[in-house]
């Protein structure tokens, strides 16, 4: 076997479940879940009835670059959205569609290190755990870059050593933040850019939750609207990943792309060719649907508005909680320990949350996940809502 495969961690969820075996919760409280991370809005219904009038493209075999219409049609998304210039995002070269971002930041990872040298992958902490084992798996090392308060939970990138830099052959960033909801001003990304070209390393920008925003005047800007703002129009050392999961309710259709430097995705594409990860063409028809519509986007972006607008004044009672820039997620520092918080939080109100610390890593003796846990607010707004009572009547039975 892979020796790298002895170096994973257990998945957040596998350590929950741990965490929370054997306890006995309250049966006349029925479970409401923030835990995990999956949109519970409906799916749109014109795009469940594009799957359903295709079902006969069961019957061909998709390639791995997908379809012309597809490619284009995110490229003239792409284009709008982040305002770049015409024509540089060209569907042939610029774009591939990808059976959800997860399998695509692993496959990235795989087809750009290059481990017969020192490689680093460097990453946000508490960060998206793919980028850890995509690391591990491709033979690389990973660096963690702390995101706390102190720094608006954005990494202090004039903090790491040139030493680091020199080994770094990529770096993620996820803008939004998973799990903070920070999003990174313009004048952090031309920082980044400019790091990586003085230290030759690939820039990752994990951009899953861009259109899960609060003021729809201003949505968060994207690593290419950076590279399109300061001319750099071949997106040089720049590559994107957006999903279909949560702008638009789809996690089952596993529907995503990349985007970016041209040159980087011809291997990547070549790499894919042999991992054998085409998507379906009748998923790719129905993704069509779902980046030409914005009217369901904006409905989605209104409710999750509501649930944050709801709730985050309940917990305030008790919690040290702000709005997120952007995401659905919630990232209160917690009274007790994270760990003990989601274990008898659970075992006295049958709400479940996710200990920050099983998204982050002690590095020099710090986590940024400690004493802060993950609230997802996917269930309906009432669920959401009672789920805040009843944090607040537990964390007020701690102090009692």
């Amino acid at each position: 076997m892979n020796p790298n495969l002895d170096r994973l961690h257990p998945y957040p969820f596998e350590k929950l479940a741990k965490l929370k075996a054997g306890i006995t919760v309250p049966e006349h409280l029925a479970p409401i879940s923030l835990g995990i991370g999956e949109p519970k809005h409906p799916s749109p219904e014109f795009v469940k009835q594009v799957i359903a009038d295709n079902l006969d493209k069961l019957a061909n075999y998709p390639t791995t670059k997908g379809i012309d219409e597809l490619r284009k049609t995110i490229a003239d998304w792409a284009t709008r959205r982040f305002h770049l210039a015409e024509g540089s995002l060209t569907p042939a070269r610029h774009v591939l569609p990808v059976n959800g971002t997860r399998e695509a930041i692993f496959a990235l990872v795989q087809a750009v290190v290059d481990a017969s040298k020192p490689a680093t992958v460097v990453s946000p902490n508490p960060f998206y755990q793919i980028y850890e084992g995509a690391a591990f798996l491709a033979g690389a090392d990973p660096v963690y870059l702390p995101c706390d308060g102190s720094n608006g939970f954005i990494p202090d990138f004039d903090a790491v050593p040139d030493t680091v830099w020199d080994s770094c052959q990529i770096l993620f960033l996820c803008s939004p933040g998973n799990p903070s909801g920070a999003v990174m001003p313009r004048e952090t990304l031309v920082k980044v850019i400019e790091l990586a070209d003085r230290h030759d390393f690939l820039i990752a920008s994990d951009e899953c939750y861009s259109e899960l925003y609060p003021d729809e005047a201003n949505p968060p800007e994207g690593l290419l609207q950076t590279c399109a703002a300061i001319g750099r129009h071949d997106f040089k050392r720049c590559v994107v990943f957006h999903s279909l999961s949560k702008r638009s309710n789809l996690p089952g259709l596993r529907s995503g792309f990349v985007a970016g430097d041209a040159d980087v995705l011809a291997g990547y594409l070549k790499y894919r060719t042999y991992h054998g990860c085409a998507m379906p063409i009748h998923n790719q028809l129905a993704s069509m649907a779902a980046w030409n519509d914005e009217d369901h986007v904006r409905e989605n972006r209104a409710a999750y508005r509501a649930k944050f607008e709801a709730v985050v004044p309940i917990l305030r009672d008790v919690m040290n909680v702000d709005f997120p820039g952007a995401g659905f997620y919630l990232w209160p520092e917690t009274p007790i320990d994270d760990e003990t918080f989601a274990k008898e939080l659970s075992a006295q109100q049958n709400v479940h949350v996710l200990p920050g610390r099983y998204l982050s890593r002690t590095v020099d003796g710090h986590n940024p996940g400690e004493n802060r846990v993950r609230m997802a607010l996917v269930a309906p707004l009432e669920e959401c809502v009672e789920a805040a009572h009843r944090i607040v009547a537990f964390v007020k039975g701690l102090k009692a």
